[in-house]
């Protein structure tokens, strides 16, 4: 049993990474929030790193630094998360630093809470629970907002929630000790996708403990069309592949990242093959048909807000779009080795 976080007399330094790119819908939002946070702002930093957005991102974020000395803004001409992130570790000061989303939210006493359990766990990294939400009530958003609360949906315990402090692969805007970077490095920056992942694990194979708190918890607000749906997941699944070939780990994330590539890989070969062995095509029906009938049984009992046919299909966009581009990132693996092959 692990034990419950002390109260601190005196909280730590710490620095707030936000890492952004043509976020004005969500950044107003996300800065306020951390304007009423109850950590005392003289050992608060807060370092906004921004991808050279080409909307009101930036004149967002100078209205709040004219007002608060401890809001800066760093421009990332690489665009890219990774590259953002160690440009925040290297201007950060103190002793813990927490990576945050501009598409969140987060409750006044987010920080003291974070940091508190990592003091009290000893942990190299310590998360809390994302509350899932949009900013739009159509059917569509809440079917998103339902599949990405589920477990059928995410393997992630971060965003399905656990009951009580629980030692995790991963979390979700992570609260670090500044130590945790001077021993394990930093992020990957040839890893669009999946930095933060990879570095937890890094931590985790290195015997290091990561927390997920079930008291800790944030709104994080999602994609709220299936298009928009389909693009992020298509990309989280490409560079799960990628992920894996440029670290030379697979280990570098967990199964349940591979399960819809695993998926779809079951319907399409037997139906690539079966021009050779038509009753092949039994098999690839018969899966299909399983997970329609698993999926669309899920979703009549998770809907809330929304129609039984926008959640069903909210799950189908998911795990296709996601197991589809997991097969983009194989063809560009053997793309990269087959030019590697000839130079």
């Amino acid at each position: 049993m692990l034990p419950a976080p002390k109260e601190l007399s005196v909280l730590p330094k710490l620095s707030i990474i936000i890492p952004c790119l043509n976020e004005e819908r969500y950044i107003d939002q996300c800065l306020q929030s951390l304007i009423n946070s109850t950590y005392p702002k003289e050992h608060l930093k807060i370092l906004i790193i921004d991808g050279i957005s080409n909307d009101n991102t930036v004149a967002i974020a100078n209205n709040y630094i004219t007002q608060y000395s401890f809001i800066h803004l760093f421009e990332n001409p690489a665009k890219t998360t990774p590259y953002a992130l160690n440009l925040g570790i290297h201007h950060s000061q103190g002793e813990y630093i927490i990576i945050l989303s501009a598409h969140a939210d987060y409750p006044h006493d987010y920080f003291e809470k974070l940091v508190s359990n990592s003091l009290q766990l000893d942990a190299q990294c310590v998360g809390g629970v994302l509350q899932t939400k949009t900013f739009s009530t159509t059917p569509t958003a809440i079917a998103i907002t339902n599949v990405l609360s589920d477990r059928y949906g995410v393997g992630s315990s971060f965003r399905s929630g656990v009951t009580k402090i629980t030692s995790v692969d991963t979390v979700a805007f992570g609260c670090y000790s500044k130590e945790t970077f001077e021993k394990y490095g930093l992020f990957d920056e040839r890893l669009i996708r999946n930095q933060d992942i990879e570095f937890n694990k890094r931590i985790i194979r290195d015997g290091g403990k990561i927390y997920l708190l079930p008291d800790v918890q944030c709104t994080y607000y999602a994609r709220e069309t299936y298009i928009e749906l389909a693009k992020n997941n298509y990309q989280n699944g490409y560079w799960n592949i990628l992920t894996a070939y440029y670290t030379e780990i697979l280990n570098s994330l967990s199964l349940r990242h591979f399960i819809p590539l695993i998926f779809v890989l079951a319907l399409l070969m037997p139906l690539i093959v079966s021009p050779f062995y038509p009753p092949l095509l039994k098999i690839s029906a018969s899966i299909l048909l399983l997970y329609l009938i698993i999926i669309s049984g899920r979703a009549l009992k998770i809907k809330k807000g929304t129609s039984w046919l926008h959640q069903t299909v909210a799950f189908v966009v998911l795990h296709f779009s996601y197991g589809f581009g997991s097969i983009g990132g194989i063809i560009a693996v053997i793309k990269k080795i087959i030019l590697k092959a000839y130079l």
